[in-house]
């Protein structure tokens, strides 16, 4: 049996070893994951040394058979814990909905503790092998009873909105746990609890946390914005070039140059693809010059900026304004002939974030366009890569931000009460640091 728990810890330690060693994101799901595997790693050492000191009462003090018991309980229930700490991230990354049940899962996590460390703790000998036994374990395994069954009930009333992969996975997961919890209630000697909490970390390991699996979603992101960015609708160039010709012969050299220059300037920062996140200085200097193409296409268009000078320098995913403006121009303000306003602002909000603004006036939503976009938005992650489309510039744009800043940054729309839309782009507040 010993040998069993030396090999689990082994098996953990050597995922643990590839997992840290890759790159991987600050996010509230992945840093979980990071303790929940470093929990792990001390319950599966907790463990072999139980193993040992329970068969050896004789050898071993009283008082340090206890104490390492009672770490081994405790750590087990953390461990359990963390998973449905991770699984109601997930869940709520899924569907957009609040955790309500951390404040009761944590107050049950620390009643379990303390009954862990403070109630009576025995041992029981048997032919087939030594187990402890004693009213300490009673809460704790309460507590492990208590987190699988609110993980299990996060799973069913979350069923249909949770991706069919995440949901094999977490299902397949629980089961392992609850069969293995079973096993080891009708045959306490069988000592097996670690080998329970070694699948069910591995199972989410290799399907949910894989670095290779992150890298491969990195690269379909970075490849789409890539595909994206070289994507210069022909409309807009021919159009512009036209813009031209006719200005040739009407203005003279000077708007010609004018003219030129932004669209050399357009083509310039648009192919700039070396690195992902730029400042906004840069990303607005972008948008200037396309929309200065616009307006002189279209003399009745309008673009005001009202930016804070003190977020120049901040970082921003490269390439998520111009999508965004040209998505207001082609759905609200070309059905009014191009006729209206544009105005970009960004401004700092509260808990180091700041947002930027893009409101038209154009047309607004048609009937039920909305609720459609919303729900795309939302459901970002089940969306497969698009690359044609009305709504690839925003999908994108909100794929890039969620994996470049994290899950509680995005992209989201409202409606002008005067007319017109609004696409609210919340990203925290990160400066360079090169």
């Amino acid at each position: 049996m010993l040998r069993m728990e030396i090999a689990l810890f082994l098996v953990l330690a050597f995922i643990a070893c590839i997992y840290f060693s890759a790159g991987r994101k600050n996010t509230p799901l992945h840093k979980t994951f990071s303790l929940l595997l470093l929990t792990a790693l001390v319950h599966l050492a907790l463990d072999s040394v139980t193993v040992y000191t329970v068969h050896h009462l004789e050898a071993v003090p009283g008082v340090l058979n206890d104490a390492v018991h009672r770490l081994f309980l405790g750590s087990m229930v953390l461990v359990i814990y963390l998973f449905y700490q991770y699984i109601a991230i997930l869940v709520e990354e899924e569907t957009g909905k609040p955790r309500r049940l951390d404040r009761p899962a944590g107050i049950f996590l620390a009643v379990a503790e303390l009954g862990n460390f403070l109630l009576p703790i025995s041992y029981t000998v048997t032919p087939d092998g030594n187990y402890s036994s004693g009213p300490y374990m009673l809460v704790p395994y309460g507590a492990v009873a208590f987190y699988l069954l609110l993980c299990a009930g996060l799973l069913a009333v979350n069923r249909r909105q949770i991706d069919k992969k995440k949901k094999s996975v977490i299902g397949i997961a629980l089961t392992i746990e609850f069969v293995v919890c079973i096993l080891q209630g009708l045959k306490h000697t069988w000592l097996i609890s670690g080998m329970g909490i070694t699948l069910m970390t591995l199972s989410f390991y290799l399907t949910l946390e894989n670095p290779d699996i992150l890298r491969a979603e990195l690269t379909e992101q970075k490849m789409s914005m890539l595909y994206l960015k070289s994507q210069v609708n022909p409309h807009f160039l021919y159009n512009t070039l036209d813009t031209i010709r006719i200005q040739a012969q009407l203005n003279g050299d000077k708007t010609v140059a004018d003219l030129l220059m932004r669209l050399v300037d357009f083509f310039r920062l648009s192919v700039k693809v070396d690195r992902q996140m730029v400042a906004l200085d840069d990303e607005l200097e972008l948008l200037e010059a396309y929309m200065d193409l616009m307006c002189s296409r279209y003399p009745d268009l309008r673009c005001v900026y009202d930016i804070d000078p003190d977020l120049g320098g901040m970082q921003v995913p490269n390439f998520i304004l111009q999508p965004i403006v040209e998505n207001s121009l082609l759905h609200g303000l070309k059905n009014k002939g191009y006729r209206g306003e544009v105005r970009i602002s960004a401004q700092a909000a509260s808990g180091q974030r700041m947002e930027i603004l893009v409101c038209d006036t154009g047309s607004g939503f048609a009937e039920g366009k909305k609720a459609a976009i919303d729900q795309m938005l939302l459901n970002f992650s089940k969306q497969p890569a698009k690359l044609e489309g009305s709504s690839i510039g925003i999908l994108n744009v909100q794929k890039r931000i969620k994996l470049l800043c994290d899950r509680e940054y995005g992209l989201s729309y409202t409606e002008n009460p005067a007319g017109g839309v609004t696409a609210h782009l919340l990203l925290p507040m990160k400066e360079d640091v090169q």
